[in-house]
């Protein structure tokens, strides 16, 4: 049996671990297909190499919040609006003029267009599909770094499974323990989905569901606009008969007969059962996440300037969260795919569900929460991400996916859209990349969806490429791509 290690020793947390004796056993059987002892460390030690990372951005990001903004927005009506284009590609909204000399942004993001000095907005976003012109599929690729294998002929995947890839927030908290009794990921208001598949890519998948996120689901139909007043968080509390120090000696009796069990803690060790149990028992006793779900201590202003509805409650949510110490946190657009109203699936009703839907809950919710963070001093230590799993075509009431559209309606668009970035040692008031004349494609430096991941994973202080294994004990590469430094100050 041939196996390269990526690194030495199994466990990528583990970098100080040597070659073991199995690895040198599995050697043997190498030589023949003509990679000797010699070779294998001559790998091991470039992979380790290549690991070190380094460069523009390299571990500057503390935590991030993800917005997914699931159903794929229309750059040719938000942010890269095109001027003296035919009719049919010609937005109906009119261009603005923004914080940054020359760059327009669409008028219904006004607010946003005075708070574009904080970010880089990438223009260039684009994939050339493979099944992914379905939404279900593009968002399992934007999550995990991985296109899938089964998608169905009307575009659907199987659910979520064990042996998914796993959402890029799971890789971090993996490679990235926490240190402090916080959740180090939550999800949130709603799941990722299309139709009647739920939450792929939005589980640890193969990691296991340790490395789940912390799903808060307020109850309440997707047209509730005050769905964040309705939290509960009852796993979060202590029962009313059970006190702190009641669980601190339940735990110490755990302990104390833990102790006199050597086989079984042996046969668990690998488990990290009392580790897993005392991280939950701070986390209870701590309190800290209870106080950061507790919306209603937001002065009235705060609360007003993210916008009072679902999707901007979330965003404050999100930066009381990374405040308080998570890591990771991941926005979804509160409206599924293939819906209506404030959907950004907009293959009819453009004009009026743009305007005076969607648009003024993203313009509201993302130029606060970037106003905030760097009020706060946060943004300089936290990654920001807004983007969809494509764009729109360029002209409208054509179909590009087998969808029917009005002549006030956009079909799905892979090839060219545009996502915003910021924090955590991006540069600001930046715009990488250009769209053509009509957004159709990249017209400079295109930008693929897992390059966006790797940029991620690199602000974390993670390289890219590192090994992790999957459910088959197989070595598998957090993204095959690399970071783009040059979003980087």
């Amino acid at each position: 049996m041939l196996i390269i290690p990526g690194q030495p020793g199994k466990d990528v947390c583990d970098k100080h671990v040597g070659t073991s004796r199995r690895d040198l056993l599995r050697v043997g059987g190498s030589a023949m297909l003509g990679m000797g002892l010699g070779s294998m460390l001559e790998l091991q030690q470039a992979s380790a190499n290549k690991a070190i990372g380094g460069g523009p951005g390299w571990g500057k990001a503390k935590s991030v919040i993800m917005i997914f903004l699931q159903g794929g927005p229309s750059h040719l009506d938000l942010w890269d609006p095109k001027e003296n284009v035919p009719d049919n590609i010609r937005s109906p909204y009119q261009p603005i003029s923004t914080k940054l000399p020359g760059i327009k942004f669409s008028e219904v993001l006004p607010k946003l267009a005075q708070v574009n000095d904080k970010i880089t907005m990438i223009r260039s976003m684009s994939y050339t599909p493979k099944g992914l012109f379905n939404h279900t599929a593009a968002i399992y690729q934007m999550m995990t770094g991985y296109t899938t294998d089964k998608v169905s002929a009307s575009g659907q995947l199987e659910p979520p499974s064990p042996k998914d890839f796993p959402n890029f927030g799971s890789n971090i908290i993996q490679q990235k323990p926490m240190t402090e009794p916080m959740l180090p990921f939550v999800m949130m208001p709603r799941p990722l989905q299309e139709s009647n598949v739920v939450g792929k890519a939005g589980t640890a998948g193969f990691l296991g569901r340790a490395y789940d996120p912390y799903y808060l689901y307020p109850p309440g139909d997707d047209m509730d606009m005050n769905k964040m007043d309705k939290i509960k968080v009852d796993d979060l509390k202590l029962r009313p008969d059970v006190y702190a120090n009641r669980l601190k000696r339940r735990a110490r009796l755990r302990d104390t007969i833990n102790k006199g069990m050597p086989q079984i803690e042996k046969a668990v060790k690998h488990y990290n059962l009392n580790e897993s149990y005392s991280r939950a028992l701070d986390l209870v006793i701590s309190g800290r996440a209870r106080e950061a779900f507790a919306l209603e201590r937001e002065s009235a202003a705060t609360r007003d300037l993210y916008g009072r509805n679902t999707f901007g409650q979330s965003l404050l949510l999100a930066r009381r969260l990374v405040e308080s110490g998570t890591r990771v946190v991941e926005v979804v657009w509160p409206k599924v795919a293939n819906s209506d109203n404030h959907s950004w699936d907009v293959h009819k009703g453009l004009t009026h569900r743009m305007k005076n839907q969607s648009a003024p809950m993203l313009d509201a919710g993302l130029s606060g929460l970037f106003a905030d963070l760097d009020e706060r001093g946060l943004l300089d230590e936290t990654l920001v991400i807004a983007i969809g799993e494509f764009g729109r075509s360029p002209q409208r009431g054509v179909s590009t996916s087998g969808n029917d559209n009005s002549s006030d309606g956009r079909d799905h668009w892979p090839y060219c859209y545009t996502a915003c970035v910021a924090g955590a040692g991006v540069r600001r008031a930046n715009v990488h990349g250009a769209s053509d004349k009509t957004g159709s494609g990249p017209l400079k430096d295109p930008v693929h969806p897992s390059e966006l991941l790797a940029s991620i994973y690199h602000a974390f202080g993670i390289h890219p490429n590192t090994i992790v294994y999957n459910h088959l004990n197989q070595p598998r590469e957090m993204v095959k791509a690399e970071a783009l430094t040059r979003l980087f100050a």
